[in-house]
């Protein structure tokens, strides 16, 4: 397993619509391998094939069930995820996304969904997901078809940018004071 650098927004992987997968094969399995240690390595809580540049359709969601245990949640891959069923219920919710560092937005996404696929071994998976584990879902498979979580955005007001916080670097000590000088 490797840890993969994700792709930024800017690159045109991300607007593309991703191929579908026609065969499980071991280059396969180690690009999923390669996307859940990027994942946990980035502190994501999903990751789509195109975020590490690999047009396929292919995702990994991992939500953890107690935030200080990273991998303490469920590990869903799912290969060529479709949405076969929404919830009518919109809810909002803050989203961020690791190949767009720093910014969050308010989106409204199905409070639960059904989503079908193949696992890593190629058997037929159904989901049921409900709240984050459904709203990461949605984003994911958007990355599959070239959306990105600001073009869900319905207000351009509730979407923000987040500084990363600076750590405190000492500053040098000027040339004409000396520790002898200080009384």
């Amino acid at each position: 397993m490797a840890v993969r650098p994700i792709v930024m927004a800017d690159q045109p992987i991300l607007r593309q619509k991703a191929e579908p997968v026609a065969r499980i094969t071991p280059a396969l399995r180690r690009l999923i391998d390669d996307m859940v240690e990027t994942m946990r390595a980035a502190e994501g809580i999903g990751l789509a094939a195109p975020q590490v540049g690999e047009s396929l359709r292919v995702i990994v969601v991992e939500v953890p069930e107690d935030e200080e245990v990273p991998g303490s949640g469920v590990l869903y891959v799912v290969i060529n995820p479709e949405i076969v069923e929404a919830s009518p219920e919109i809810v909002e919710g803050v989203e961020g996304c690791l190949s767009i560092p720093g910014w969050y937005g308010w989106v409204p996404r199905a409070r639960s969904v059904t989503v079908r696929g193949l696992n890593r071994d190629g058997r037929r998976v159904r989901i049921r997901a409900e709240g984050l584990v459904a709203r990461v879902f949605q984003h994911e498979i958007d990355h599959l078809d070239g959306i990105l979580f600001p073009d869900r955005i319905t207000d351009p007001t509730r979407i923000w940018r987040v500084q990363p916080a600076r750590e405190a670097v000492p500053e040098p000590v000027p040339a004409d004071v000396s520790p002898r000088s200080r009384h």
